[in-house]
């Protein structure tokens, strides 16, 4: 069997997907036919997805070196050496890896998150191959040139003093480190004093403990094979280092209200509340519930409270998750003189959601995310970050065809059972401006300035 092309393309032919699940010893049920999912024996996760209508391929290759494996007094680490395998790697210097990718036509990322460190692209189809190997150096040979560390540290300073400079992102990540606690709510930019700390025998230490194929997950989709796919996964990174996974703790946030004294014109206003994780049975439920309250200019918050009575600039909410937990997050920019009565007006249109639910509400929550996921049928690399997203919270890929089951079966009694058995409360709220505001006390146990 010829693994690739001559070119080094992966070829997009198809297989017969019984004979390749008894090659790979798949479970005997899988949630998606169309997915292919199999674990090396080095224990990283690969998914695949032939999508052959499209002409692109795209990958997300992810790694247990996010945050939460941070030593206490070195945050920012994780990004420096998320960073530093970057600058070379292979046959590769800094320079030459950057023209590679140009010559390949990818559209590249890479990402910290608590749990993970992620790499991903998006290219032309015949590129996958090349793509794919060229990652593989990245994360198992790269240079880490000592002589480049001050460099990527004054791009760390950089993002902190951007941060410093935009009020919006203050709030919402102090939003978060009080929402999900100290370790699974710091940030992925460290601050000024931990980033000097930081030195080359750190970012070695981190690189050799973090970097490695337990608990890996590497997912393509696009205009692939599958079994070509697995096949260079394999001599890529069959024989990759493994160690123990480190698993994810549960979130420890506490209620509190935290004012951020600002000269400012404005006033930036952040509030969260606790909420059911990616994967639980009534997830769905939640989500609709949020979507109705903040998804496009006919929602609920856009309407009530910045259309009609003209309160705020811009107000949003969303739902975030992490393995063990999730929250709500709520932004809204607006002037001092209507801070304090946007802040009640939120609080109370998330309080009394669920007292005149409609259908249409819900109907075009639904229209929506069935457009979305139709549009990430036209997208290789939406489908390799669902995928890869899915593996890591769920442990298996959620179809297309079951979150349109889920979807389809929500009703306004199903969500308003789920909103009012766990009733938003215990607010953390961030505010910044001139003068603080008056938090909801009845819902908020602890306050701070």
């Amino acid at each position: 069997m010829n693994r690739t092309n001559q070119d080094g393309s992966i070829p997009s032919n198809s297989t017969d997907r019984e004979a390749l699940a008894n090659k790979y010893n798949m479970p005997a049920s899988i949630t998606d036919p169309a997915i292919t999912s199999v674990t090396l024996a080095c224990g990283m996760q690969v998914l695949v997805e032939p999508m052959p209508w499209l002409r692109t391929a795209a990958f997300s290759l992810s790694l247990n070196g996010g945050i939460q494996s941070e030593p206490q007094p070195l945050g920012g680490v994780a990004s420096l050496v998320c960073e530093m395998v970057q600058r070379g790697a292979g046959p590769y210097s800094s320079r030459d890896l950057v023209a590679v990718q140009d010559n390949l036509g990818m559209d590249r990322n890479s990402s910290v998150s608590t749990s993970m460190v992620s790499f991903s692209s998006a290219m032309p189809a015949d590129s996958l191959g090349d793509a794919l190997r060229l990652y593989a150096d990245v994360v198992r040979r790269p240079h880490l040139p000592s002589d480049q560390l001050d460099d990527a540290k004054q791009m760390a300073f950089q993002e902190l003093r951007a941060i410093e400079d935009e009020p919006t992102q203050t709030v919402m990540l102090r939003l978060r480190e009080l929402q999900y606690g100290e370790k699974l709510g710091r940030t992925a930019y460290g601050t000024a004093a931990s980033l000097e700390s930081i030195s080359m025998a750190d970012i070695r230490s981190f690189y050799e403990q973090h970097y490695h194929a337990g608990g890996a997950i590497l997912a393509v989709a696009g205009k692939v094979d599958d079994e070509q796919v697995l096949a260079l996964a394999e001599e890529l990174f069959g024989d990759f280092k493994t160690h123990p996974v480190i698993k994810q703790g549960v979130p420890d946030g506490k209620p509190v209200y935290e004012h951020i004294q600002s000269a400012s014109s404005q006033t930036h206003i952040a509030l969260s509340f606790d909420a059911l994780p990616y994967g639980h049975a009534d997830y769905f439920k939640q989500r609709a519930a949020v979507g109705i309250l903040s998804d496009g200019m006919s929602s609920r918050l856009f309407d009530r409270v910045r259309e009609k009575r003209g309160l705020c600039y811009t107000i949003t909410a969303n739902c975030h998750s992490l393995k063990n937990g999730g929250g709500v997050f709520l932004y809204a920019g607006t002037t001092p003189e209507r801070a304090q009565e946007t802040l009640d007006v939120a609080v109370r249109e998330i309080e009394n959601l669920t007292d005149d639910l409609e259908q249409s509400e819900l109907d075009r929550w639904k229209v929506r995310v069935e457009s979305s996921l139709i549009m990430e049928q036209e997208s290789s690399a939406s489908k390799a970050g669902s995928m890869a997203s899915d593996q890591l919270q769920l442990g298996r890929v959620m179809s297309t065809a079951e979150i349109e089951a889920i979807i389809a079966s929500l009703t306004i009694d199903s969500i308003r059972g789920q909103w009012n058995s766990r009733p938003p409360s215990n607010y953390r709220i961030v505010t910044l401006g001139e003068e603080p505001l008056q938090p909801p006390r009845n819902r908020t146990q602890t306050q701070a300035n």
